[in-house]
């Protein structure tokens, strides 16, 4: 290790503070926040690149295969100070931010996309990108950026996923214009939809459009579908949690694709 880190006042400890708790200070700086030893790993495969990697040993029971020089060394108080998990693993790395454009996105011969447009909580985007990673979806395009990417609660929910699925920042637009070029079908999800998701094709290119629970999708997704697709709800309520539906419906293409 090249130093060790024990007071609360040193001015990286209140550097790592900003960065965890201000969207605005990731973006100011490009820098932002890695907890957890597999997540830090999963952005190491990624190609995320490490400025620094705090460390404690009194909580860490595994090894990183990292620059030794890139390694900090704080104490257990330090690292509950700039920790954000309950049960920290010991590692918090800092990291520089990437962005990913649509044309830089690598389509497989059948594509499967998911569209985000104004999706609010981290929680809900993490959960989407730890389902597309298990789906083995091309990328993820959030449209009208609610929350942020690099948020620590979109990198906890995620597992990590958020750095091995591409995933890009687009205008709605931009994002109907690529589907129209590579020839992918948008299906749009809405609870005014006649058809339910299950009588649709999915075995070729298509991209799967989810909105925000209290909105749903823009009138500018529904109207650029080549099909409007739901979830037939059984009980008092209209809709499912965003992540959820996108799970069901990704799924349904995943059994489709098997076939």
């Amino acid at each position: 290790m090249t130093n060790r880190i024990d007071s609360l006042q040193n001015e990286k400890i209140k550097n790592l503070v900003k960065l965890r708790d201000a969207s605005q200070e990731r973006k100011r700086q490009g820098l932002f926040l890695i907890e957890g030893w597999r997540e830090i790993n999963l952005a190491l495969k990624g190609g995320v690149e490490i400025e620094n990697i705090f460390y404690c040993r009194d909580y860490a029971k595994q090894k990183l295969e990292i620059d030794e020089e890139k390694m900090i060394e704080v104490s257990e108080k330090v690292f509950n100070k700039i920790s954000y998990r309950e049960n920290p693993d010991g590692f918090l790395a800092l990291a520089k931010t990437k962005k990913l454009k649509l044309e830089n996105i690598k389509l497989s011969s059948n594509p499967l996309l998911i569209i985000l447009e104004a999706v609010e909580k981290p929680g809900n985007l993490g959960a989407i990108l730890r389902t597309a990673d298990a789906a083995k979806a091309d990328a993820v395009i959030i449209n009208d950026a609610k929350t942020d990417i690099y948020n620590p609660n979109v990198i906890r929910a995620s597992q990590g996923t958020v750095f091995i699925v591409p995933t890009v920042l687009s205008s709605i637009n931009e994002t109907i214009e690529f589907c129209r070029a590579n020839k992918i079908k948008i299906l749009a999800t809405t609870p005014d939809a006649k058809k339910e998701y299950i009588k649709i094709e999915y075995t070729r290119g298509c991209a799967i459009a989810v909105g925000a629970e209290d909105k749903g999708l823009s009138k500018e997704w529904l109207e650029s579908a080549d099909e409007k697709i739901k979830i037939k709800m059984r009980g008092q309520i209209d809709s499912l949690n965003v992540s959820v539906s996108a799970a069901i419906i990704l799924f349904e293409a995943v059994r489709q694709r098997g076939k």
